[in-house]
């Protein structure tokens, strides 16, 4: 693990296999950190690629910054964590919030996006009720911590019957969620209230793109990923079966396959080395 100050931030992340690996900077979503990757960095990092999880801003053991935290902020952020580290461009991966943080690292750094993959994420703007939602939640984790909502959401985290078959899973899931500062989860919420509408910047969109969904997903169900692979048509899509809102924690050697089957495919160039067992 690794820390550096960034933006008047510190941050921390992982950083995975081969330094001459192509880069894949995989970006949790809201309210998780870098270790709900770990499934995925041991399985690309195994296969060559260099693997970068980031705690992001207010989330695990980042710093955290009260109030407000725009998606922007953190896709600046993710910028300049490459930046520092050398790395001129990147496969950027996000699930849920992270997959909309990755639209917007698109969004306002192009030129350091080499592929994107948008893991159970949505296009549209937040709507006015969903405004309302955000802020009222904010407001709740500042009042009440992280407990009461981590227990009330796991069933929709993790598709429900995951939730007693796959108990493990479930406690992991569980313990991220509780160990959350709730004021940079509060802030994350503000800000994501205000997220663009991404269905205008997608179209625009060149790179290869991999689109992966839970098949039972509750938050971003099936017909939102079918929405974002018509604004952009060149993308891939997979359907994760047996998963809900997190598949790379729920079906990880099934998310893994098709990400892995997606990198081999899709970028032209030379091919990682596989790590040495």
């Amino acid at each position: 693990m690794n820390a550096t100050t960034l933006r008047g931030a510190t941050l921390h992340h992982d950083d995975f296999g081969p330094a001459t690996g192509l880069p894949v900077l995989l970006v949790h979503g809201h309210p998780f950190d870098r270790t709900l990757w770990a499934p995925q960095a041991e399985a690309l990092g195994g296969a060559g690629y260099r693997v970068i999880t980031p705690d992001l801003r207010g989330y695990g053991l980042s710093g955290v910054t009260p109030g407000k935290v725009f998606l922007s902020d953190f896709a600046d952020d993710l910028a300049a964590l490459l930046d520092h580290l050398g790395i001129e461009r990147a496969v950027v991966g996000g699930v849920s919030m992270g997959g909309q943080i990755a639209m917007e690292f698109h969004h306002r750094h192009p030129g350091q996006v080499h592929a994107l993959v948008l893991s159970d994420t949505s296009a549209p703007a937040e709507t006015e009720d969903g405004k309302e939602f955000r802020n009222r939640l904010a407001d709740r984790l500042l009042s009440e911590g992280m407990g009461g909502y981590a227990d009330e959401v796991i069933d929709k985290m993790l598709a429900a019957y995951n939730v007693d078959a796959m108990p493990d899973v479930a406690a992991r899931v569980l313990s991220m969620m509780r160990a959350t500062d709730p004021r940079g989860a509060a802030a994350a919420l503000r800000g994501r209230a205000e997220r663009r509408d991404f269905r205008d910047t997608l179209p625009a969109v060149r790179e290869p793109v991999l689109i992966v969904v839970g098949a039972d997903d509750a938050y971003t169900p099936v017909a939102d990923a079918e929405a974002i692979r018509r604004l952009v048509p060149h993308a891939s899509l997979a359907v994760i079966e047996r998963a809900g809102h997190l598949p790379g924690a729920e079906q990880p050697e099934r998310f893994n396959a098709v990400l892995l089957d997606f990198l081999t495919a899709r970028l032209p160039g030379p091919r990682p080395q596989a790590s040495p067992s």
